[in-house]
């Protein structure tokens, strides 16, 4: 894992917004229709290219390819593994049940987006035995990493954790959620020790650990809540067993959507759970409205020795365009309830192109926002001094 020494170091959560060209062909895809392959891998890579050196432009020193040739951050693996089909149906959030005007905004849906509530289940044994179109995105980044006269620090590339896949692609055929969740994080492994063989940073996306305390598990207490989420921490353990855990950062989010989150659940109640995974980094939201004072709940419950915080201090669901001093003052705050600057880099709260067809900040603001994150860290570099 990569210090932030002798400045603050900066990234984001990985997906970035797609051009509306490849949107609409990635929609096509999902939908079953024919898409000429080497004309997608050719728009692909332009936005690949694209995106690379927009982060760097930004200041970013730590990229990633910006999920450009997925569908959506964990629905793309319905395309890639074998034993996928029909529907899921997401339960309606507790959130958004409280308060009807929102709920019919939230329901609305454009005719040209990706599936976000309704994607594929499993309806058969899952297998992931044709890697190729993760081989096929991992060559393009790197590809264009290798043509850019300017380099990161490091590059990562993110993959859906077991956790969120099972709450997302339901399960219609194992006979239990244990089951199926370990069945996916044995499956999942090869796509994250593929990652790993090729020498970025693994990021594995796992709202699941936070947002679907008022989702998928709105009907459980606090405490059959936590004794799941610790099933799904010990999948992500198993399934990246062969991987240092410096080598991989995993994400934890409430959603990435501007509800009115009134029935998150609080870090607090969840961080020594997400202690126990094992991996280098926490990259966990601290810039929205509704978590940004959790920040006090890592002071109390320090993080271990090990492991390097990624602080959400740019909210991704705003077209407020932070002013510097306000990430640099969340950089600050992240920096003392860690106590040690070397292990906090300055991050997003999450993807900016969550799904194909569904960016909430349009791409030029979310380039804005990338740059003042980088302002930020050097205004948090002097103030934190060595």
């Amino acid at each position: 894992m990569a210090e932030s020494t002798p400045k603050i170091l900066t990234t984001h959560t990985g997906s970035l917004c797609r051009a509306p060209e490849l949107s609409r062909m990635l929609i096509a895809q999902e939908r079953g229709v024919a898409v000429d392959e080497n004309g997608f891998w050719r728009v692909a890579k332009d936005s690949v290219r694209r995106v690379v050196a927009k982060q760097l432009d930004s200041g970013i020193d730590i990229g990633s390819d910006g999920e450009q040739p997925r569908v959506g951050f964990q629905t793309y693996v319905a395309q890639r593994m074998k034993g996928f089909g029909g529907e899921s149906r997401r339960r309606i959030p507790l959130d958004v049940q409280d308060f009807p005007e929102y709920a019919r905004r939230f329901d609305v849906r454009h005719d040209e987006s990706s599936k976000v509530t309704n994607a594929p289940q499993a309806i058969e044994e899952i297998r992931y035995d044709d890697l190729s179109a993760a081989t096929l995105e991992l060559d393009l980044f790197r590809d264009c990493l290798d043509e850019s006269p300017r380099k990161f620090t490091d590059a990562f590339m993110t993959a859906a954790s077991p956790g969120i896949i099972a709450t997302t692609l339901h399960n219609a055929w194992y006979d239990s959620h244990e089951r199926y969740l370990m069945a996916l994080a044995s499956q999942m492994s090869r796509e994250y020790e593929l990652i790993h063989s090729r020498g970025f940073m693994l990021q594995l996306d796992a709202p699941d650990l936070a947002m679907e305390r008022p989702w998928h598990f709105q009907d459980l207490s606090l405490a059959e809540f936590q004794k799941t989420i610790e099933l799904h921490i010990a999948a992500i353990n198993h399934s990246v067993r062969n991987i240092p855990p410096d080598r991989v950062r995993l994400h934890i989010c409430w959603g990435n959507y501007d509800g009115p989150h009134n029935h998150d659940v609080a870090l607090a109640d969840i961080l020594p759970i997400l202690y126990q995974a094992k991996v280098g980094a926490l990259s966990i939201e601290l810039a929205n409205p509704r978590h940004q004072h959790e920040h006090t709940a890592i002071r109390r419950t320090r993080m271990p020795d090990t492991m390097t915080l990624i602080p959400g201090v740019i909210d991704s669901t705003c077209c407020y365009i932070e002013h510097p001093e306000v990430v640099a003052d969340r950089i600050v705050k992240a920096v003392q309830a860690v106590g040690d600057r070397t292990r906090v880099i300055a991050g997003t709260d999450c993807g900016f192109g969550t799904f194909a067809g569904w960016e909430a900040i349009p791409s030029d603001i979310v380039w804005a926002k990338l740059k003042t994150l980088s302002e930020g860290a050097a205004i948090a570099s002097r103030i934190l001094g060595d």
